[in-house]
């Protein structure tokens, strides 16, 4: 049973222009939260949690962000305990530069590169990086406490890119993920804040269960694991 609208947790969803919003707003309204896609920084700051969402070049991406006046919200947003989820070019802009079409600084949020898949590594394999691949755990404790918990180490998720993070510190990998020679990281979580390369509202069920998670989070919902119990009475 979803919440009333009036009560459900509002998420808001980062708009500059770039992305896969209304996809992402269908996922966090199908688990129970409401959603609102803006480009405003006082109802993101308002917001129970932040999305930011994105498919495309990174400098544009930044560039298009400062003009919005969001980088310094989205940075205050990273310290304020809040949860703020990166999505595919989303995730990338959490870090400290990209190497996409030269050398771009990012918001700075998570210490660490993006960078290009090497071809001789990938070997056979196309880049962009595009279609169904497994994630796995990168640390000891697995996924609980994070909005992977309750998904298997080896859950298919759906993955569109050329580039990948490699955050400074590799503690705050969630999960990596391997394709041809390169297993790069394709989540994160450090504090209040968590990214995924991959598409979770692309990703079928398992990739609702991220939203539902987020739901439980943020006091909208149940969770990925108490639904699972519930579902097996």
């Amino acid at each position: 049973m979803h919440l009333s609208e009036s009560k459900a947790p509002l998420v808001a969803i980062v708009d500059y222009g770039v992305g896969n919003l209304f996809s992402v707003k269908h996922a966090c309204e199908y688990v129970g939260m409401r959603a609102r896609i803006t480009a405003s920084g006082e109802e993101l700051l308002e917001a129970s949690a932040v999305i930011l969402p994105g498919v495309g070049a990174f400098g544009d991406a930044m560039a298009m962000l400062g003009r919005l006046d969001l980088v310094s919200v989205l940075r205050e947003i990273a310290g304020s305990g809040k949860p703020l989820i990166g999505i595919c070019l989303g995730m990338q802009l959490l870090m400290t530069e990209s190497h996409e079409f030269g050398r771009h600084q990012g918001l700075g949020i998570i210490r660490g590169e993006v960078v290009m898949f090497e071809r001789s590594v990938v070997k056979d394999l196309r880049v962009p990086h595009v279609g169904w691949n497994s994630i796995h755990p990168d640390a000891a404790g697995g996924w609980t406490g994070s909005l992977l918990e309750g998904l298997a180490d080896g859950e298919f998720m759906y993955f569109v890119h050329s580039l990948y993070v490699s955050p400074d510190d590799s503690s705050v990998a969630l999960s990596t993920t391997r394709y041809g020679g390169i297993e790069f990281c394709s989540s994160l979580k450090t504090g209040n804040v968590s990214a995924f390369q991959f598409h979770p509202e692309r990703s079928g069920p398992c990739g609702l269960a991220v939203y539902r998670n987020l739901a439980v989070q943020i006091g909208g919902g149940m969770s990925e694991v108490t639904r699972s119990r519930e579902g097996s009475k």
